[in-house]
């Protein structure tokens, strides 16, 4: 179906058409008719499949006919780099509507928070916020939102996962009891149907391709000692001179510094994001790797849901992501919008039974490449539980910088201490 035939205002088709967009992705042809019927929507699609359209372009339609002068719509995103970019696509799609915008989020110097501050009193017709940032804002007192008639979560189960629960319900007191609700998540587990069921009333409920990666992303992985990850890397990477943005993916912040130092030895144009940097540092890493500046960003799974950069070429998992879910949304990363890519996931012993659980969740057998000859062996392929802390004695001949050397006593021991702390060291 094309936009034209979604019934938009005149001036959105020609936001749509200097864009280039014309075909309305599946979400969006199921989404915005129901939106623009009034309906309060329950939906579920995986990463990159136009969510944050399917949203937007609806209520810029509704908000542009009949503005009231105050804060129309609130959004609700779970990290500043998503209600950045959520509202920079508002800012494109509204750009021959007279629509105003701020995203709220923390991080910021006292110019920002007078910004957010102004928008929020003076009234920007779209706030976008992060749930933290904005409830030090309404604590204060002069938050206004008296008439938003629009309330939208994005990646709400996401946000469940960061413990906003209480922070969106005291939020949703503020707002108008008669409004319209969406929530767009990327999973539909239990926890998200009973909370939906607090917040919706009577919502179209919509579920595109949940927990199955792209039809273009070609999946490899390898089994391997994690002393051998970091050469491994490089070779991988070298061998790819004409992969433009490539990102790798680790579960912990301390690892990423690790990570680009290895892989600066034989490629400069890498940088890191995590929350280790300050929110300046991380928008300026995210512009560089998007102008094609930097060639390889190095991030935890702040970077997986949700941040659209077009033309990734390879994800590499630098180990298996705790949740399955994670993964989707990671190699999600590759393969927008009918594209191509690659995504190869490096597994040690102790992340083997994790990664045959994302296989079963996604329905195919992901094939287990060898590992260059110059690495030495890696591990076999036995994806059964292991032990708690280890049994990394696997007799392969990994290498740990020259000469052969075994798995070793608690080697994978140590990567499921790690993956233990994965939850509170992620972002």
């Amino acid at each position: 179906m094309t936009f034209k035939e979604l019934g938009l205002n005149n001036k959105l088709q020609e936001a749509l058409g200097y864009m280039g967009f014309e075909n309305a992705t599946p979400i969006q042809e199921q989404a915005i008719p129901a939106i623009l019927k009034g309906k309060d929507i329950l939906a579920c699609a995986q990463t990159g499949t136009g969510k944050t359209a399917a949203f937007i372009l609806p209520v810029l339609d509704l908000i542009s006919s009949n503005p009231s002068g105050s804060i129309d719509c609130l959004v609700l995103a779970p990290t500043r780099e998503l209600a950045l970019q959520i509202e920079q696509q508002i800012q494109a799609f509204s750009y021959f509507v007279d629509i105003t915008s701020k995203a709220v989020y923390g991080g910021g110097d006292g110019h920002e928070f007078d910004d957010q501050k102004k928008a929020l009193t003076k009234g920007a017709n779209i706030i976008v916020a992060t749930p933290g940032k904005l409830i030090s804002h309404l604590n204060m007192g002069y938050v206004k939102f008296q008439k938003v008639g629009f309330f939208i979560l994005d990646e709400a189960d996401r946000m469940l996962d960061m413990g906003f629960v209480e922070d969106i319900e005291k939020i949703n007191s503020f707002l108008p009891k008669k409004k319209q609700t969406l929530l767009f998540s990327a999973t539909f587990p239990p926890k998200i149907k009973k909370f939906a069921n607090s917040l919706l009333t009577d919502p179209v409920q919509i579920s595109i391709a949940v927990s199955k990666p792209a039809a273009g992303v070609l999946q490899v992985a390898y089994c391997t000692y994690d002393q051998q990850k970091n050469e491994l890397i490089s070779k991988l990477i070298s061998n790819k001179p004409n992969y433009k943005s490539i990102i790798v993916f680790t579960s912990t912040k301390k690892k990423v510094n690790d990570i680009v130092r290895a892989i600066r030895k034989t490629e400069k144009a890498v940088q890191a994001v995590s929350s280790d940097l300050d929110q300046k540092e991380r928008e300026s890493a995210v512009r560089k790797f998007r102008s094609k500046e930097t060639r390889i960003i190095v991030a935890t799974d702040v970077l997986s849901r949700g941040i659209d950069i077009k033309d990734i070429n390879l994800v590499i998992n630098y180990d298996v992501p705790g949740d399955a879910e994670d993964y989707v949304h990671r190699i999600g990363r590759t393969a927008r919008a009918d594209t191509t890519g690659v995504a190869i996931t490096l597994i040690n012993e102790a992340d083997m039974y994790k990664f045959h659980k994302i296989e079963r969740l996604i329905e195919m057998e992901i094939t287990k490449a060898p590992l260059d000859p110059s690495l030495g062996e890696g591990p076999k392929w036995n994806p059964k539980p292991q032990s708690r802390g280890g049994g990394g004695r696997s007799g392969g001949r990994g290498r740990s910088g020259g000469k052969g050397r075994s798995g070793g006593k608690g080697r994978s021991g140590g990567a499921s201490r790690n993956n233990k702390n994965s939850s509170r060291d992620r972002k």
